[in-house]
C-alpha cells in the first residue's frame, strides 16, 4: 500500500506523487482511490487501491539509477523487428511493462530508427509517449524541471545518432 506523498510510476501513463487516497462510487460500487498527480501535463489520475500491484504500480526509481537508465539511452541499438506490426506490439509490451530500462530502450531504438529511415505516425506517436514517461520519471527521481531533464534525454540521444551520420 502507498502513501500520500508517495512518489509512484503508472505503467503506460508516468510517474507522479499521491496526492490523496479518496473513497468514490463509480457504477454503483465503492473503492479507494490513489489520486497521483503527474508533473508532466498536469494531470491527475484515480488508480484503485485494490488492483494497483496487479497493473505494476511501483515506486519511482532513485538518483543513482538514473545514470544508469541515462546509459541506456546511450547503449547500443537493439535489434528490432523489420515488421512493422510485430516491432510495434513488441515495443508497446516493453513499455506496458512499466520497467523505466526497457522504456529507455524503446525511446533509444526509436530514435535511431527515426534517424536512419523515419518512423511512421504510430511509432512518432510511440516514442513521443514513450519519452513523456521517461521525462516524468526522471523529473521525480532528480527532482528537477521538465526542461531540464528533457535536455538531458535529447544531449544522450544526439550522441547516438552522431553514429549513423
Amino acid at each position: 500500500m502507498f502513501n500520500v506523498g508517495d512518489k509512484i510510476v503508472y505503467p503506460m501513463h508516468g510517474a507522479g506523487i499521491i496526492e490523496s487516497i479518496e473513497e468514490r462510487e463509480i457504477l454503483g460500487t465503492k473503492q479507494k482511490y490513489y489520486v497521483m498527480k503527474m508533473p508532466v501535463g498536469d494531470i491527475k489520475v484515480m488508480i484503485p487501491t485494490n488492483n494497483a500491484q496487479d497493473i505494476g504500480i511501483r515506486e519511482v526509481i532513485d538518483k543513482d539509477e538514473t545514470e544508469q537508465v541515462l546509459g541506456t539511452l546511450e547503449g547500443n541499438y537493439t535489434y528490432m523487428n523489420a515488421n512493422w506490426n510485430k516491432r510495434y506490439r513488441e515495443n508497446m509490451d516493453k513499455i506496458k511493462s512499466g520497467n523505466i530500462f526497457e522504456v529507455a530502450d524503446v525511446v533509444r531504438n526509436l530514435a535511431y530508427r527515426d534517424k536512419e529511415k523515419g518512423l511512421s505516425t504510430g511509432e512518432r506517436k510511440m516514442l513521443n509517449n514513450a519519452r513523456q514517461i521517461l521525462v516524468s520519471e526522471l523529473v521525480l527521481a532528480n527532482e528537477l524541471e521538465q526542461s531540464e531533464v528533457e535536455k538531458m534525454i535529447n544531449a544522450k540521444l544526439n550522441n547516438i545518432t552522431e553514429y549513423l551520420a
